[in-house]
């Protein structure tokens, strides 16, 4: 039947009211008692007839206003019209008052407008709201747009000031009713936290329905629920998840009584689909494994009335900057609601989809002058293997492994085999360059942390997490850690989803416990995982995205007390001001890509069409690609492989699996089985629209059926199986380290830090009375107190974080000999280097150090006359040293306080030194501290 473009889309307009729960109607068969909500066509107002006017409870609400899908392009314009509608009265004089909720459509484009809020704006939504909702929103005094223009004023208690600023900006976002925003904050500085802080605000003061935290790892999801776990509001005694409901999402269930819920993108992508998701399709990042058919566009999502576009009031976007392209963008604009983007790694396609609305830019750089995050210096490891690859003479023997069963075999090589650095670790393994990687980095530790001896002698080594190319790179790396530092398999563990133990238990151990000392991963905690007692990255794998290569860095910005420090690593002597990576295959200086491309390339890889089919996209190359894929590897595979893939699919064949996803398709049997449906309809019934649904009702029953088969086991297993079967272990050619050394950017970056220290203590030797003293009045240094030094020490804190004294010292170790290690006081430290930048001392030396030399050539020269101390006074100069090495300064009321007390305090020791006591005090401060 010939439609005009208006017929269709009033069709269309009628088939979405429907699917929203709406009962269209015509003007001249009205029952406003037909449901709850009653769309009525061409209802008459005093200005002309309505296209809808939207009743809810038999009260008129709102209006649609109607046009052909080319109006589209000009739908604003309808406006002014569909607002004549809402301020007009209706016939039988059915509204006292103008109607509030104003729709222009084109069943293709949607506007909507609430006339209620504070200077109205339309925007475009993705379906019509539910009856329901109309009334709730009738019901309210305000609406939610005029709510979040009065939230009360932030209290800042327990917010850093880039959280502090990032609230406030959004707050005016949401004032000025932007629909989306941008939070750029680097990782480490708080953004969960700072997410926590402005959902309670939403939920408490402006009365927020429901509001989303969409992730893209299951991981993430889960740190996720214990910052709300954990999160306690200022202006209440109650916990945040005894004041809220709080849902992390593993089914396609969504409580109806939850504030907040906590979502996958790939979750919430198929519910909106109506298909159940398995947790393994949760554990990866899509966006990295690029799990996108792009031979055509994605299936697109539909409404869903369980899930309405009105389900969520704000959506929270958790490192968005992975989140929001192609197949997930569809599912973000599906929800009329205010998108919140959070990322510490933006890219040009970010900044464009959050409309450049960026309420907040706080960067690593920073964060790191703020002291919420630490430094990093690059020591690099350089091998020959690692640079130049090698070579294999023909007719050497050689091992060959099973990449699957790792299962190994002699061969003898017929030709020569030559294999470039790129080839490492995929179709070649060379034990020695990977030994020779791990013996650089356990060698260059002592000289990286210099101080981290124990009491026996014995180097503790540091937090460290290495990154591995692929799953049986990581075994062989953690085979060889264990080998070279002769320890436990408690030591050095794997962490990623596919090991035995339960992944997040490693992961607690590994934060909070002395044990494991390395982790090697592959993808699981490469971002966004908290682990702050880190202090090694060993890159082993290199990354071609800036912004992963950014996350990956990121964990190990976090700072941590010196308390919760030493609690996992016991040799510690001051908290974490820096962190190394360690780069043996240079990543810090391949080439990187701002973001991913957009276009496809030509060939598809197979696990992207895996990823694609367990997702749900429904499209017929896909899976006629898939099917011939799956056909070639049925030609390679042996018979055990043939069985194994049998019994992991749950007892399919893979001639099988292809059958069903060429069956998906095939119109003999969509026809075929489709009759079955269209005999069945009532005669009186049929029309050609329902025999097409039963058509496409069977071809979707039939795509299912094919998907259902790929679990994430399945997919796992084809994945390890069809490739090279084979890895050569190269056991022939021996590597060599070329380099392992602080990177030359290091050194520059500590000559700049040790010049910020000295220009910051010169600008200031004016200003503060102990710099003054140092400088120009040397006879004065014995008047210098702990508490004169302490002012410094909290001035340079506050002024330059990013000069902890510990951190500047390390960075005069790279560039001179010190003599001694990095005292284990912050003061004692700050001293010390006072000291070396106003030319007391020649070299850096600790501040206690120097009190211990001053004071044996002190007691040496007292001693060289008739003089000679008893033991017991000795005991007691001791302790006077001790106090001034530590606290720079001695006073007489000091020694009614530990440790002297506990010796008799004043009273002994001028029992012991009777009238010599007060010069011996006086001499003690000026002499120690010359």
């Amino acid at each position: 039947m010939n439609q005009n473009p208006e017929q269709i889309t009033r069709d269309n307009i009628d088939g979405m009211l429907s699917d929203a729960g709406w009962v269209v109607q015509s003007k001249n068969k009205v029952n406003l008692f037909a449901g709850q909500g009653v769309a009525v066509r061409e209802y008459q107002t005093d200005i002309g007839p309505a296209d809808y006017v939207l009743f809810v409870d038999r009260k008129p609400m709102g209006v649609i206003e109607a046009k052909k899908e080319e109006e589209g392009q000009r739908i604003t314009v309808v406006e002014e019209q569909s607002f004549g509608y809402a301020q007009a009265k209706l016939k039988y004089n059915l509204n006292k008052e103008p109607l509030s909720f104003v729709y222009e459509s084109t069943g293709i484009i949607t506007r909507f407008t609430d006339y209620r809020d504070p200077k109205p704006r339309s925007r475009e939504v993705f379906s019509f709201h539910q009856p329901a909702t109309l009334l709730e929103w009738y019901k309210q005094a305000e609406t939610l747009r005029k709510r979040l223009r009065n939230l009360p004023a932030l209290d800042k208690e327990g917010l850093r000031p880039a959280q502090i600023n990032a609230i406030e900006n959004l707050e005016i976002s949401f004032k000025h009713n932007k629909p989306k925003a941008l939070i750029q904050m680097a990782t480490g500085a708080g953004k969960t936290f700072t997410a926590c802080t402005f959902v309670y605000r939403l939920l408490k003061f402006a009365d927020a329905k429901r509001i989303l935290f969409v992730v893209d790892t299951k991981n993430l999801g889960e740190q996720a629920e214990q910052e709300f776990l954990k999160y306690q509001p200022i202006d209440d005694n109650r916990k945040f998840t005894e004041l809220y409901n709080v849902q992390r999402l593993n089914s396609s269930y969504i409580s109806s009584d939850s504030q907040v819920c906590i979502s996958t993108i790939q979750r919430l992508y198929s519910i909106l689909k109506g298909e159940e998701l398995e947790e393994s399709a949760e554990e990866e990042n899509p966006n990295e494994k690029n799990w996108q058919w792009q031979k055509k566009e994605p299936m697109p999502v539909v409404y869903s009335a369980k899930n309405p576009i009105e389900q969520f009031d704000f959506i929270i976007i958790d490192e968005c900057h992975r989140s929001i392209y192609n197949l997930w963008k569809q599912v973000l604009d599906y929800y009329d609601a205010f998108l919140i983007g959070l990322t510490a790694t933006p890219d040009k396609r970010t900044f464009g989809f959050f409309n450049e609305n960026v309420v907040s830019e706080y960067t690593y750089e920073d964060s790191v002058a703020d002291g919420v995050n630490v430094p990093y210096d690059v020591f690099t490891i350089e091998t020959e293997i690692t640079k130049a690859g090698s070579k294999i003479k023909a007719q050497e023997y050689v091992d060959k492994r099973e990449k699957l069963t790792r299962k190994k075999r002699w061969e003898r090589l017929d030709e020569e085999y030559v294999y470039t650095s790129n080839k490492l670790d995929k179709d070649v393994v060379n034990p020695s360059q990977i030994r020779h990687v791990i013996r650089a980095y356990k060698e260059a530790l002592p000289k990286i942390f210099p101080e981290r001896y124990d009491g026996n002698g014995v180097f503790e080594v540091p937090k460290t997490l290495v990154f591995a190319k692929t799953d049986s790179h990581a075994d062989d790396i953690i085979q060889l850690i264990r080998e070279e530092f002769n320890e436990s398999n408690d030591f050095c563990k794997k962490v990623t989803y596919k090991i035995d133990e339960d992944p997040k238990s490693v992961l607690n151990r590994f934060r909070n416990s002395w044990a494991p000392r390395i982790a090697v991963t592959v993808d699981m905690i490469a971002t966004g995982t908290d682990i702050k007692p880190l202090e090694v990255l060993l890159f082993m794998r290199d990354v071609k995205s800036i912004n992963y290569f950014e996350q990956m860095k990121g964990r190990g910005t976090r700072t941590i007390s010196f308390d919760d420090l030493k609690r996992v690593t016991r040799t510690a002597k001051h908290t974490k001001t820096y962190f190394v990576i360690i780069d043996a295959i240079g990543a810090t200086k391949s080439k990187k890509t701002d973001s991913r491309p957009l276009e496809r390339k030509p060939s598809v890889p197979l696990k992207d069409l895996l990823g694609a089919v367990a997702m749900g996209v429904q499209d017929e190359d896909l899976f006629t690609s898939l099917s011939n894929r799956l056909i070639r590897l049925e030609k390679q595979l042996t018979g055990e492989e043939k069985d194994k893939f049998k019994e992991v699919s749950g007892g399919k064949t893979l001639n099988g699996t292809v059958k069903d996803l060429l069956n998906a398709y095939d119109p003999d049997i969509i026809e075929s089985k489709a009759q079955v449906l269209i005999d069945a309809i009532p005669k009186t019934e049929w029309s050609p629209a329902k025999e097409e649904a039963c058509r496409n009702q069977v071809q979707e029953e039939l795509a299912v059926h094919a998907a259902k088969t790929f679990t994430g086991d399945l997919i796992e297993y084809i994945e390890n199986v069809r490739k090279v079967h084979e890895q050569i272990i190269d056991i022939v050619n021996q590597d060599k380290v070329i380099k392992s050394d602080w990177d030359s950017f290091t050194v520059e970056k500590a000559k700049e830090l040790v010049k910020d220290f000295k220009e910051y203590i010169e600008a200031n030797k004016n200003e503060i009375l102990a710099l003054s003293i140092f400088y120009n009045q040397p006879h004065r240094r014995r008047d210098l107190t702990f508490k004169m030094i302490k002012e410094i020490y909290e001035k340079l804190k506050l002024e330059k974080p990013k000069l902890a004294p510990h951190y500047v010292w390390d960075a005069y170790a790279q560039l001179e000999e010190v003599k001694g290690d990095n005292p284990k006081s912050e003061l004692v430290a700050l001293v010390s280097l006072i000291r070396r930048v106003t030319g007391i001392d020649e070299r850096l030396t600790p501040y206690n150090k120097t009190v211990d030399k001053n004071f044996q050539t002190w007691v040496f020269c007292k001693q060289a006359g008739t003089l000679k101390f008893t033991e017991e006074q000795m005991n007691w100069l001791r302790m006077i040293k001790n106090h001034i090495a530590t606290s720079f300064h001695v006073e007489i009321d000091d020694l009614d306080y530990t440790p002297f007390d506990s010796q008799g305090g004043r009273g002994k020791m001028y029992e012991l030194f009777g009238e010599m006591m007060n010069d011996i005090i006086d001499e003690l401060n000026e002499v120690l501290v010359a």
